[in-house]
């Protein structure tokens, strides 16, 4: 089966501590034992928020994080193939977000273009979650299995530290998030291989050693992760005994031989003066959109677009598609590219304008320490399988009109949840083989 995963890492650690690994067990804290149980979860009695939000809320919220997305694209996709989770990393910062104060605060809102108040995208974030993990209605014998999409949040947190209930609270409400225990401390690499496992389970085994060695230290105090999988049947599947090889230009001008896909589709259609787009639906609220830019390289239409250009409206036509299948993974310095961004104070030692923690642990002493990305992703005539990590370490019938889409050059592409619009993976293809 076909299958897409990102996954995104950021680590806190406390630059104070030193090398002795040792924890404070002071203030507000819902760990702050000096024993504790290694693998307990700890949760501040705070039940899954109930708030509720409004449509504008989650457009407001859907559309920073396609911004975001696109941000993403344009500084770090160069010239591969390349695909990242906007919903994924832009969870795992608002994770990260409340325990944020000051320039370190300002900056994570600025990147993640937040145009909402603080308590309303913890609500919409909770919403989306939940609308995510909600089954699709059957929509016929015939249309194949709705899909699948599992969100999960999780915090691992050094057992013994003073992490403020008041924070912890927040990831409870409106994550699901419980703080994991580990002892960085003691066992750095025991707890790498502890969350690595976790990922691995929440993504069905296609994400493995998210945390690479050396990630995590003795001085590590919480790590935040984001992981979703996705699974989903097209809608109206290609027929695989009209796949053949053909050929697909490459950025440089030169031709290969890929398989192409071969379909006519009544669906959603439009073309620009800059891009042709297809809207290929899943079986269930999900769809893919493909945008074949009509000159110049993916990466230079994603630097012109702007979030009200990916509200396309789509014209019914019968489109006869031509799409290569392909299969791919790609990484991307996470803590580079958010620092390129503006989110600079993040990881700065806490000291003068250095990162301010204090909304997560009293001791200004916390920073992120480094940001990872993983995503891979495999087409066929099937179908799509996706999943997705992030981790901080800290009505009327008509003949619709023809229509040709050909995608024989590099493309962009997006999987969206249609009920919320939310973006879960943005990418692009220059090279299917």
């Amino acid at each position: 089966m076909r299958f897409s995963i990102a996954i995104v890492v950021f680590s806190l650690v406390a630059a104070a501590c030193g090398s002795t690994g040792e924890t404070s067990t002071t203030g507000d804290s819902a760990t702050g034992a000096e024993v504790f149980t290694p693998g307990e979860v700890i949760s501040v009695d705070r039940p899954r928020s109930t708030t509720a939000v409004t449509d504008g809320d989650i457009a407001a919220v859907v559309a920073s994080d396609t911004a975001f997305g696109l941000d993403l694209l344009r500084v770090a996709a160069g010239d591969e193939n390349f695909m990242v989770s906007p919903y994924s990393i832009a969870a795992a910062l608002s994770m990260l977000y409340p325990g944020a104060g000051g320039v370190t605060a300002t900056e994570i809102a600025d990147v993640l273009h937040l145009a909402v108040d603080d308590a309303t995208l913890h609500a919409v974030r909770n919403h989306i979650d939940a609308a995510l993990a909600t089954a699709p209605l059957p929509i016929g014998e015939d249309a194949g299995e709705p899909f699948t999409i599992r969100p999960a949040n999780s915090a691992w947190g050094q057992g013994g530290y003073p992490f403020l209930d008041e924070y912890l609270g927040i990831l409870a409400e409106n994550y699901g998030a419980g703080l994991r225990l580990v002892d960085y401390a003691a066992d750095p690499d025991g707890s790498r291989t502890t969350i690595n496992d976790w990922v691995e389970d929440a993504t069905e085994d296609r994400i493995t050693d998210l945390l690479p060695a050396g990630a995590v230290s003795i001085d590590t105090r919480l790590t935040l992760v984001n992981a979703i999988w996705f699974k989903a049947s097209w809608r109206e599947p290609f027929d695989a005994t009209a796949t053949a090889p053909g050929p697909f230009t490459l950025l440089d001008g030169t031709q290969i031989d890929v398989p192409l896909m071969q379909a006519s589709l009544g669906t959603g259609f439009a073309t620009t003066d800059r891009f042709d787009a297809v809207r290929l639906p899943y079986a269930g609220d999900a769809a893919m959109v493909v945008l074949l830019p009509k000159q110049g390289s993916p990466a230079e239409l994603a630097a012109t677009l702007d979030p009200e250009d990916l509200d396309i409206a789509w014209g019914d036509y019968l489109v006869e598609i031509t799409l290569p299948s392909f299969e791919f993974d790609a990484e991307i310095s996470l803590k580079s590219s958010l620092q390129e961004l503006g989110m600079r104070a993040a990881f700065e030692m806490p000291a003068g304008d250095g990162a301010d923690f204090t909304g997560i642990t009293p001791i200004r002493e916390l920073f992120v320490s480094d940001a990872f990305h993983k995503t891979f992703i495999t087409l066929d005539e099937e179908g799509t399988e996706a999943a997705a990590a992030t981790a901080i370490v800290v009505g009327v019938v008509s003949v619709p009109q023809p229509a040709t889409f050909t995608a024989d050059h590099p493309f962009l592409f997006w999987i969206e949840h249609t009920p919320t619009g939310e973006m879960l993976f943005l990418g692009q293809v220059t090279n299917p083989t």
